[in-house]
């Protein structure tokens, strides 16, 4: 080899060593916080080192529904504005251990800006991302603030509504109950008819749960109309719709009507056709079951009730042969009956008052399952004569106190209804 040859090669092994130190020296500046890209290029037979390096990615946000956390993040470049071809996701546990996600965050590298992580267990987990290029990663993003996922369902809503609803409240039902707090409710009403009629409702829940809602009924049939309720907690969980929470009420939006009003002579010894006697009856059906409440004060609304007490009952038969009932005492402290015209003349005079003690007392009567009221007279008060002519059969009428009502709360109109044709 000649002395030109020697001095040629030895150039050509000093220029290759500058492109390493120069690549060396790339890398140490820099430092930790990133990764270089590096090339050698050949031109016309001179060498020259090309460097550059790959800024951080920014911390990705997240949001996270039921079991799923959905990532996104900003585009990254690098320092000389070149494009990254993806970005590597990890996923660290609430103890700090680096993990891989998985969903569409699994395929290493994600080529977009974000991804769905699906499947992550309940707990606290943090995300990062790192941008890569070709065969050189960057530097790991910042981890994320956590992603808090619960995946377990809220259990079944507590739902309450009125237990009847009448002609003045269909318009209008309330219906509330409690469940997780800022949880959603999916409210459905149904009747059951066939096919169901059906009316939907949403409502959510406060700080402390509880939620409410109302809704219009007057398209659902009578009868049984039951609530169902399944509620999704803020992280998306539904509740199981097989088993919601449920409460029923009875629809009735049909005013209650006297059925039949009847004068009972009484059937034992002695009797007398055509007077007023002890033992002598009053009976009043009606179209369904009232609320007993509404006739005595002291009874249960959907029992049967009596009033049989030594002189609780007068029974009062005025100068007009209109009877009436007067309740004394505390047993029964706001009672509504109403008159009954008995359609004859027992007695022209003053009044006629019947009460009594022991099986001589005059009573009143609530039979739910025979829808009816009786009223029983009792030993006639001394001072009073009925009259000793025989009546011929006639036809007795009675009208209402207001707020009688039935148990659907519907009011029992304040006319006047005849009855049979019959007499004392």
């Amino acid at each position: 080899m000649s002395h030109r040859d020697t001095r040629q090669a030895r150039s050509r092994v000093r220029s290759r060593i500058a492109v390493v130190v120069a690549g060396v020296a790339l890398l140490s500046w820099a430092g930790p916080g990133a990764n270089a890209f590096w090339a050698a290029v050949s031109n016309g037979g001179t060498a020259a080192a090309g460097a550059d390096a790959m800024a951080a990615s920014t911390t990705p946000s997240t949001s996270v529904s039921a079991g799923n956390v959905t990532l996104a993040w900003n585009a990254s470049t690098t320092l000389a504005g070149r494009p990254v071809t993806g970005y590597t996701v990890a996923r660290y546990s609430p103890g700090g251990q680096k993990g891989s996600a998985g969903g569409t965050c699994a395929t290493q590298p994600v080529a977009g800006l974000g991804c769905i992580d699906q499947g992550v267990p309940t707990g606290t987990w943090y995300y990062t991302v790192t941008p890569v290029l070709g065969q050189w990663q960057g530097v790991e993003s910042v981890r994320s603030a956590g992603a808090a996922v619960d995946t377990t369902p809220p259990g079944a809503p507590t739902v309450t509504a009125p237990a009847y609803l009448n002609s003045t409240t269909v318009t209008s039902v309330p219906v509330s109950g409690t469940t997780e707090a800022g949880a959603s409710i999916a409210l459905t009403v149904a009747d059951a008819g066939t096919p169901a009629h059906t009316v939907t409702a949403t409502a959510t829940a406060d700080s402390t749960g509880f939620w409410n809602a109302t809704v219009n009924l007057t398209g659902l049939n009578a009868g049984t109309v039951t609530y169902r309720a399944v509620a999704t907690d803020t992280a998306g969980n539904q509740g199981n719709p097989a088993t919601p929470g449920t409460a029923t009420s009875f629809k009735d939006v049909i005013a209650p009507t006297v059925s039949n009003v009847t004068l009972v002579d009484f059937a034992g010894t002695p009797k007398t056709i055509g007077k007023l006697d002890s033992k002598d009856k009053v009976t009043i059906q009606f179209s369904e079951a009232l609320d007993a409440s509404t006739i005595c004060s002291s009874w249960a609304a959907a029992a049967n009730g009596t009033l049989s007490g030594d002189n609780q009952v007068t029974v009062n038969i005025s100068a007009t042969n209109v009877l009436s009932v007067v309740v004394l005492g505390t047993a029964c402290p706001t009672v509504r009956i109403g008159t009954v015209a008995l359609g004859a003349t027992y007695y022209g005079s003053g009044t006629l008052s019947y009460k009594g003690t022991g099986s001589n007392a005059s009573t009143l009567n609530w039979d739910t399952a025979s829808k009816t009221l009786t009223v029983t007279l009792g030993a006639l008060v001394p001072g009073g004569t009925p009259s000793n002519a025989n009546q011929q059969p006639a036809v007795p009428s009675f009208t209402p106190d207001v707020g009688i009502k039935d148990r659907a709360g519907n009011s029992l109109a304040v006319t006047a209804v005849s009855g049979s044709s019959s007499s004392f």
